[in-house]
């Protein structure tokens, strides 16, 4: 899925909070940044507010098109005027929306916007993005994210990098058995000299060819004020490699929420245990209520050992929506994996190394995957344990 960067050229702090809701639950995510385009920059959208001063409103469309003549300008009138519409389309904006535009005809206008952008010469396909949250703490979220991101890497034999979001106690780098120098602040705190060449100092690259954006350790840090930054960092990513995995952890803060609003696919981790299934279903509701379409949310289920403690159509009745993946229940091979900082992927041929390689097929290409086969490893449990999908 695309994802956009954007203005909203508005005196009106309301209308730019509206639309900037808006956006952000769209159907395909906007990230609204606070500086007007400029000549060389990689904005895909304008927002022109002519609800007051039209004259003024189409002059600054006439503007900015002139800076480039594949950005995607949007112009906001008050009224459907055939005046207002014929100017600003002879202006050079895209599509014309009636103040409050409906979600339907504003979804219609981004796809139209990310379809040319995507054609046009300048046009950059950004990176599929994965962020894997848990529904609690120990829910094996960051087991998770770290062995798909290693698949997907030996997988898709593309770029990948895993960005490791949560504040403090992010352990990425340890699960992979890696140091690194830099951590996601560096890169927040850069910005101003962020570019492709610069990222390679920042990231360490692991023996399987997954590159590591380590996590903070800062308690504090990345916090309410590094929303717009965060965003910024994952839109950069999203030119230079193919896939970018994020550990959310399980905290909905506000840079989880930024993480989600990005992302192409949230998978949601959970355990078959009463109080992992009744988070999972708050922030089931939750993340909806923010945003992202149902279609992007793929519940994973972890240690999933008969019998369950909650039987599998109580749990799916509970969340409503059905599991999109089981993963059984190993703690030896898992630790074991931990402890030596070799991804167990990488290590071993068990039936989670199967199911990681399993899902991740799915989340790379859901209608090939069925086609593809394993690498070998042993299908023993395979009708038990099978994806859901």
């Amino acid at each position: 899925m695309a994802r956009l960067s954007g203005s909203i050229l508005t005196n009106d702090a309301h209308l730019k909070a509206q639309l900037t809701s808006i956006l952000r639950a769209a159907a395909v995510p906007v990230t609204i940044g606070d500086e007007s385009p400029a000549r060389g920059s990689n904005h895909d959208l304008l927002i022109v507010d002519g609800r007051g001063d039209l004259e003024s409103a189409v002059a600054q469309v006439e503007y900015f098109r002139s800076l480039d003549a594949t950005m995607g300008i949007f112009f906001v009138a008050g009224d459907s005027s055939s005046d207002a519409i014929l100017t600003s389309m002879r202006a050079g904006a895209n599509e014309f929306f009636v103040w409050p535009p409906s979600r339907e005809a504003i979804d219609e206008g981004l796809k139209r916007t990310a379809a040319r952008r995507a054609s046009s010469p300048s046009g950059q396909s950004s990176a599929s993005t994965f962020a894997f949250f848990g529904a609690k703490g120990g829910a094996g979220t960051t087991t998770m994210a770290v062995n798909c991101a290693v698949e997907i890497t030996r997988l898709s034999k593309k770029r990948a990098v895993i960005v490791d979001v949560k504040p403090g106690l992010g352990e990425v780098s340890l699960f992979l058995g890696v140091r690194s120098r830099y951590t996601l602040l560096d890169a927040l705190d850069n910005l101003h000299r962020l570019d492709s060449e610069f990222l390679k100092e920042l990231v360490v690259k692991h023996k399987s060819g997954l590159e590591i954006l380590a996590g903070s350790d800062s308690f504090d840090r990345p916090g309410p004020g590094d929303i717009a930054a965060l965003e910024e960092v994952l839109r950069l990513l999203s030119k230079t490699y193919d896939y970018i995995v994020l550990d959310v952890g399980s905290q909905l803060t506000p840079c989880a929420i930024a993480a989600l609003y990005t992302s192409d696919t949230i998978c949601m981790v959970a355990n078959p245990d009463v109080p992992s299934v009744r988070n999972a279903q708050r922030l089931l509701e939750r993340i909806g209520q923010l945003g992202p379409t149902e279609e992007r949310v793929r519940v994973l289920l972890n240690r999933a050992a008969e019998p369950f403690p909650i039987p599998l159509p109580q749990i799916q009745s509970a969340m409503g929506r059905p599991v999109d993946h089981m993963f059984p229940s190993d703690y030896r091979t898992v630790s074991g994996a931990l402890n030596s900082g070799v991804p167990l992927t990488m290590s071993d041929n068990s039936e989670m190394a199967k199911q990681f390689d399993s899902f991740t097929r799915r989340l790379l290409d859901p209608a090939a995957a069925a086609a593809v086969p394993s690498r070998g490893r042993s299908t023993l449990g395979i009708q038990r344990l099978a994806s859901i999908w």
